[in-house]
């Protein structure tokens, strides 16, 4: 199969997927539970999910090498947010996230066609980058789903104080239980992101060839850290929980988009260099 029907045709599923899920839960009854995902749906959402790695296999690795992007990180980011949601979905009722998740996913999964990976990571053969760079990807998917986990219940929130609840919105899972996945979500992510940041720290000698570097990367990276890090001690003190929460979840967010994903989109990009 060609490689470009390995990034076109996951993201014509996820979008009819998304549009199917949408209809789906627009349907049904208000204040009705949905129940959770049918064998088929979970079946052609593997099919995408297997197809999209596939493909974003044959593109980070064009051999012995390894390539990697600003286009490749988002949509590395997405597939990896959609293998949780899609594990996540047999023990948790996750009904309306797939409607956020799948749409991102679409758009994002052909950006490797329009904006090709050509920076190519000298360190890939190392076993320490390898393990630094699998703890940050998982890092960054998993406050991906957080973030759009967040936006969910944000409009959830919104709609139910003004009592205004639409039937997209109304099956929802109790908003207790989205935030107790949600900061359950966060810890995991925090934990990936501490040690990434620790990897990158004590071992950036061997990993990089040189000491570490204070930059824009390493800047926003620890904000990002420091943010989540604030953000689960007043969870832990004082309870925070709601919109408070929501907001410093999707500040954190922002930051550690920022760190690596923004900083290559601009050398990329706007500058137009590898």
């Amino acid at each position: 199969m060609p490689s470009i029907l390995l990034h076109l045709l996951p993201a014509a599923a996820y979008a009819l997927l998304a549009l199917h899920f949408w209809r789906k839960r627009t349907q049904i009854p208000l204040l009705q539970t949905q129940g959770g995902m049918q064998p088929w749906e979970r079946l052609a959402l593997l099919g995408a999910l297997m197809l999209h790695g596939a493909g974003l296999y044959l593109e980070m690795f064009p051999g012995d090498a390894m390539r990697f992007s600003f286009s490749l990180a988002l949509a590395l980011m997405l597939w990896l947010a959609l293998v949780f949601y899609w594990i996540e979905s047999f023990y948790a009722r996750l009904e309306g996230l797939q409607t956020l998740v799948l749409p991102v996913a679409a758009l994002c999964a052909p950006l490797p066609l329009l904006f090709p990976a050509q920076h190519v990571l000298d360190n890939a053969g190392s076993a320490l980058f390898r393990a630094h760079f699998i703890m940050a990807m998982l890092a960054y998917s998993l406050f991906t789903m957080a973030a759009l986990h967040a936006l969910l219940m944000a409009a959830a929130e919104k709609r139910l104080h003004h009592g205004r609840l639409s039937r997209a919105l109304a099956s929802l899972p109790p908003l207790l239980t989205m935030e107790s996945l949600l900061f359950r979500q966060v810890w995991v992510a925090f934990i990936l992101l501490t040690l990434t940041l620790a990897t990158g720290i004590v071992f950036s000698e061997n990993l990089f060839g040189k000491p570490l570097s204070f930059n824009h990367k390493t800047l926003f990276a620890l904000i990002s850290w420091g943010i989540f890090a604030a953000l689960l001690i007043g969870r832990h003190l004082s309870g925070w929980r709601g919109r408070k929460a929501l907001r410093w979840i999707l500040a954190g967010f922002v930051a550690l988009l920022l760190a690596y994903v923004g900083s290559r989109f601009v050398l990329e990009v706007i500058l137009g260099r590898i």
